[in-house]
């Protein structure tokens, strides 16, 4: 995807990785988790394979780990008028 084709759960979901709100697990079809609440999964999908959210560490389908923003993420959030620092 590029920069315009990203809505504003995206935008959301980023801004919550970037405020350290968020864990994900993983796998083929990664979860992200905000605030002890479940995410939209295509949208989670697309963050993680896009390279704009990744694990702080090693995790699996079972394992929820803090989720980080990527320098790519970050940039998406500008593009959106956030600043946010990658992790």
């Amino acid at each position: 995807m590029i920069g315009s084709e990203y809505t504003a759960r995206h935008r959301s979901l980023l801004s919550a990785v970037a405020q350290g709100r968020a864990s994900v697990t993983g796998g083929r079809f990664p979860c992200l988790c905000v605030d002890g609440r479940w995410c939209d999964q295509l949208a989670t999908g697309e963050l993680v394979r896009n390279g704009l959210v990744c694990a702080t560490g090693t995790c699996t389908v079972d394992t929820l780990v803090p989720a980080a923003l990527t320098a790519a993420g970050a940039a998406v959030l500008a593009a959106f008028g956030v600043t946010a620092a990658a992790a």
